[in-house]
């Protein structure tokens, strides 16, 4: 699944999107935080969770994409190509299943950051910025690096 979101749902979500939102870091940046959060195997969060798509949104990211300065415009654009009104309650369902409306999501909360994303070689840097996006509760750090490397190795290969 992740070649195929490296190889077709990446490229659909940044036609939709500025073109300066793509770059190599938003791309590796993206697939080690799909590999951190479901593996690219999961739409749902195990167990109860409320998380949703290969991103695992929540129901605040959702909104904090759709609501904040630097993100909010863009959103309401993304969902009007992809024809989801631009609301928190038509999205984050739909998060779960469409892909391209998930990747944009998740860039466009990244792009809510203040600094440029992590380049190569900067696995702590990128930890720290998908800290401070995701905001995961129990974040587990342990398998970030080997993450963050498959990631870059993916993004340089295509």
């Amino acid at each position: 699944m992740i070649e195929t979101t490296l190889a077709y749902t990446l490229p659909a979500a940044f036609a939709l999107l500025p073109g300066v939102m793509d770059s190599p870091e938003a791309r590796a940046l993206l697939l080690a935080i799909g590999l951190q959060e479901s593996g690219f195997r999961a739409r749902r969060q195990y167990g109860s969770g409320p998380a949703r798509g290969l991103w695992q949104f929540e129901a605040t990211a959702a909104t904090e994409v759709l609501t904040h300065p630097a993100s909010s415009r863009h959103a309401e654009h993304l969902c009007a190509e992809l024809l989801y009104p631009a609301t928190a309650i038509a999205c984050y369902p739909a998060l779960e299943h469409a892909d391209v409306l998930a990747c944009g999501f998740a860039r466009l909360l990244l792009w809510t950051l203040p600094e440029r994303l992590a380049g190569r070689g900067a696995p702590d840097r990128a930890w720290t910025q998908y800290r401070a996006a995701w905001r995961p509760g129990q974040p587990h750090r342990e398998a970030w690096d080997a993450h963050v490397a498959r990631a870059w190795a993916l993004v340089d290969g295509f």
